[in-house]
């Protein structure tokens, strides 16, 4: 793996991890992480594909948005990413907020994307949990957000190895970033929600059945709305299941990398 610095159109600068060669693999993660929190994926899809793992804005060694970004600017963001790399149309992959932002791309910009996956994404949240994570977004803004809360809800028991590894990232992040990032999360799962239809390349979406945040439910509606929509439900994990079942995940990701872009 290399990691390097992409200079964006605009100057900012996007820190990333590169592997492997072939067809290329863009990997987006969440929030208060960094390109490392794909390693599994990474060190697997190399063999079949040129991944290339991003630093969100603001995270990591990524230069930050504005403050008051939304998640339309995170989209552009991404495009702009794509345009720098000067690959032409790239396969995307997102995890939660990640996948908000690889929808997007997929809804805006389809000509960049090759096929879209959306890992442990949220859709149409109800009412009491929007307005619970639109708290947390006002608590983190504040400098008053804590890691235990998001620690408690992504793992489950056996897991704390790669819990510490997580909590280690959500440490260091950038508060600014952070907030920014969250901000745009905690209002992003309608942005794109009525135009997930218009989606026509293969859409992998694919959580873990014990994610009370992400659910089953929203992965089979989001998948349900594309034309080449598939969904995949991990059993026994939660909201960090790439990383906490890598050998699931990555063997979905291998199917969806080896489906055809045109229906035959």
């Amino acid at each position: 793996m290399m990691s390097r610095i992409l200079r964006l159109s605009d100057g900012a600068s996007v820190r990333l991890i590169e592997a492997g060669a072939g067809e290329p693999l863009l990997l987006i993660h969440g929030v208060g992480l960094r390109a490392e929190a794909w390693r599994p994926q990474i060190e697997d899809l190399a063999s079949v594909a040129r991944v290339i793992a991003v630093d969100m804005p603001g995270h990591g060694e990524s230069d930050p948005l504005p403050a008051g970004a939304l998640l339309p600017d995170f989209v552009a963001w991404a495009a702009r990413v794509i345009a720098a790399l000067g690959l032409g149309p790239v396969n995307v992959a997102g995890h939660s907020m990640g996948s908000l932002i690889a929808g997007g791309l997929a809804v805006e910009h389809p000509d960049l994307v090759r096929r879209v996956a959306l890992l442990n994404g949220v859709h149409r949240r109800a009412e009491a949990a929007r307005a619970a994570v639109l708290a947390r977004a006002e608590e983190i803004a504040a400098g008053r957000g804590s890691i235990d809360g998001p620690l408690s809800r992504w793992f489950g028991e056996g897991e704390g190895a790669v819990r510490d590894q997580v909590a280690a990232w959500l440490s260091a992040v950038s508060p600014r970033g952070y907030a920014t990032a969250y901000r745009a999360f905690a209002g992003g799962d309608g942005v794109y929600a009525d135009r997930l239809g218009e989606i026509r390349c293969p859409m992998l979406v694919l959580t873990g059945d014990g994610d009370a945040n992400s659910t089953p439910e929203m992965t089979r509606a989001m998948a349900g709305l594309a034309p080449r929509g598939r969904a995949a439900v991990i059993a026994g994990h939660r909201h960090m299941v790439g990383l906490t079942a890598p050998d699931a995940v990555n063997a979905e990701l291998k199917q969806w990398l080896a489906t055809e872009e045109v229906p035959a």
